[in-house]
């Protein structure tokens, strides 16, 4: 199947038919983000993605998942999306998911009615990259909205009946931000009260921004124990309902599951003998991580 540039997804998506309906991020303004810069954000024509959708289905008709890629695929305006997914649906006889990204302010675009809309012709996933719930980190990451707006998006996709995988980034505020860092994302997660969240830990690509702001001396990153320090914190206070948490992506130095609130203490314990044993040997090594 034809990709323009690099192709990215969720873990969770990683036995999902990709499908490439816009091309980069429509944002790609975020200084700790390298994956969409060698590309123009466009939305590919209706008879672009129809030629998609064909190829895909020849390579495996019997696909249960599919995922819409790139970064912003939920900018495509939504009857143009409700059209995708009901070709999706009458195309794939076995499809049971269709996932997608969705940045916070494309999804504070959208109405209300149009995301139950997306619910009802099969929108089933939508993943919100949270990264924090500071904004003071948000603002310096260049993430384009306040933790309330994050919030507000969150919400509003609960609303409308669709499942949430939100996504936030340890070691994002670096040494100087590690404590609010934690408490403000632990708030804005629990007031989304999402159904999957996902841990990711720092990496700083040469080329990123924030790569500049470390060899400036600005920006002071953690290390694992401190990483795994802020990642208890916003554990212990996070406060949801039933939620699917996972830090077992390739940048993590500890990979960690659990359902919470459930397993949070067992979570917690995990977490609190590695810290005060300062079990390395545990860990990922660095020339493991991947971003």
């Amino acid at each position: 199947m034809f990709y323009e540039g690099t192709i990215y997804r969720p873990p969770s998506e990683a036995k999902s038919i990709i499908l490439q309906i816009t091309v980069g991020c429509q944002h790609n303004a975020c200084t700790f983000c390298t994956m969409y810069k060698d590309k123009s954000f466009r939305i590919k024509s209706r008879s672009e993605i129809n030629d998609i959708i064909t190829t895909a289905l020849a390579q495996d008709s019997d696909a249960e998942r599919i995922f819409l890629a790139d970064g912003d695929a939920i900018a495509v305006d939504s009857l143009l999306l409700i059209e995708v997914l009901d070709r999706l649906y009458a195309t794939f006889p076995r499809l049971k998911r269709v996932g997608i990204y969705g940045g916070p302010k494309d999804i504070l675009a959208k109405s209300p009615k149009e995301l139950a809309a997306l619910k009802a012709h099969g929108l089933t996933m939508v993943y919100l990259g949270v990264e924090s719930g500071n904004g003071g980190i948000l603002t310096s990451v260049c993430k384009g909205v306040t933790p309330e707006q994050m919030i507000t998006a969150g919400q509003k996709l609960r609303e409308s009946g669709l499942a949430v995988s939100c996504t936030v980034i340890i070691g994002l505020g670096g040494k100087d931000l590690s404590q609010e860092h934690a408490l403000d994302t632990a708030r804005v997660i629990s007031a989304i009260d999402p159904h999957y969240l996902g841990a990711l830990t720092l990496m700083v690509a040469p080329s990123s921004p924030l790569s500049k702001a470390i060899k400036g001396g600005t920006f002071h990153p953690l290390t694992p124990l401190e990483s795994l320090a802020e990642l208890r914190t916003l554990i212990h206070e996070l406060n949801v309902t039933h939620c699917v948490f996972r830090s077992n992506h390739a940048s993590n130095y500890l990979p960690l599951r659990a359902t919470l609130p459930n397993e949070q203490d067992e979570l917690l314990q995990t977490l609190d003998n590695v810290i005060e044993n300062q079990s390395l040997e545990r860990l990922r090594p660095e020339y493991w991580r991947g971003l």
